[in-house]
């Protein structure tokens, strides 16, 4: 893989993870609420994302539609709310989890079929996720679970939306300009609970700007050096380096059971991946 390759892939994953961890920060550390982040993060990507857009002088027009918009719009509300309960490296497994696997399931619908080996890593990746939920004591809150796995199904459909529609940060520049008005207009509902301060704009700000959209950019520099299955693969990092961000920053605690669980949906998922990958070669 060329070095400016890995580099870009690198920047990209940390800046996935970054979300999870400043939107964390955010609701945990700050006076902001979810849906004040929610709207200024997509409102700040959208933005940056134009901006990106006429900074490269091509004259690709903004792209998207109010369907891929409404996905968006879904995700990142959905992930906001979750992460005022879930810590976050269990919000960022369920995400990722809940992704891959509605995708997965997406391609079983319009006919795709699965090997043994296949087969075997997406139950032990739907086991992950439901062991993980499960009652107990580091069992997550259910609500802002199923919150987190809305979130990961709408993402999940937001990409599967961006199939062939074009360039894509025409795309996503045009999905985030149309999902902030929806943004938008749920803060104005929820407008007597809305709070914020200086440290949770930043943080919103840095999460719209950064590692929405300019890791955004970057994720997709990268993806003409990236096989499918490397672009795939290399995702799987995003949990764990999630999970260590809330371990080292936030000081929260890795529990056997989130261990486990992440073992098996990461493991699963990459002998999906795998069994993928031998089969178109």
């Amino acid at each position: 893989m060329p070095p400016r390759i890995l580099l870009f892939t690198c920047l990209a994953m940390l800046a996935f993870a970054g979300n999870s961890l400043l939107c964390r920060l955010a609701l945990r550390e700050t006076e902001i609420d979810a849906a004040s982040f929610t709207a200024i993060r997509l409102l700040c990507g959208a933005l940056t994302l134009w901006l990106l857009l006429r900074l490269k002088q091509s004259r690709q027009p903004i792209a998207g539609n109010w369907f891929g918009a409404l996905a968006l719009f879904t995700y990142a509300a959905a992930f906001s709310f979750a992460y005022l309960q879930l810590d976050t490296g269990t919000g960022a497994l369920l995400l990722f989890g809940a992704v891959q696997l509605s995708m997965l399931l997406w391609g079983l619908l319009r006919g795709e079929r699965l090997g043994l080996l296949a087969s075997l890593g997406t139950a032990l990746a739907s086991f992950g996720l439901l062991a993980l939920l499960l009652p107990g004591a580091s069992a997550p809150p259910l609500s802002a679970a199923l919150l987190m796995l809305l979130a990961g199904v709408a993402w999940g459909t937001y990409s599967l939306l961006g199939r062939g529609l074009g360039d894509p940060l025409a795309v996503t520049a045009g999905n985030f300009l149309r999902a902030s008005p929806l943004a938008v207009l749920l803060a104005l509902v929820l407008l007597p609970q809305l709070t914020w301060d200086a440290p949770g704009l930043c943080y919103a700000l840095l999460s719209g700007a950064i590692t929405s959209g300019v890791g955004y950019a970057i994720w997709y520099s990268a993806l003409p050096g990236l096989r499918a299955s490397q672009a795939a693969t290399v995702q799987l990092s995003v949990p764990i380096l999630a999970m260590l961000g809330g371990s080292l920053l936030l000081s929260e605690a890795l529990s056997l059971r989130l261990t486990l669980s992440a073992v098996a949906v990461l493991g699963g998922i990459a002998l999906v991946l795998g069994a993928k990958q031998r089969a178109g070669s």
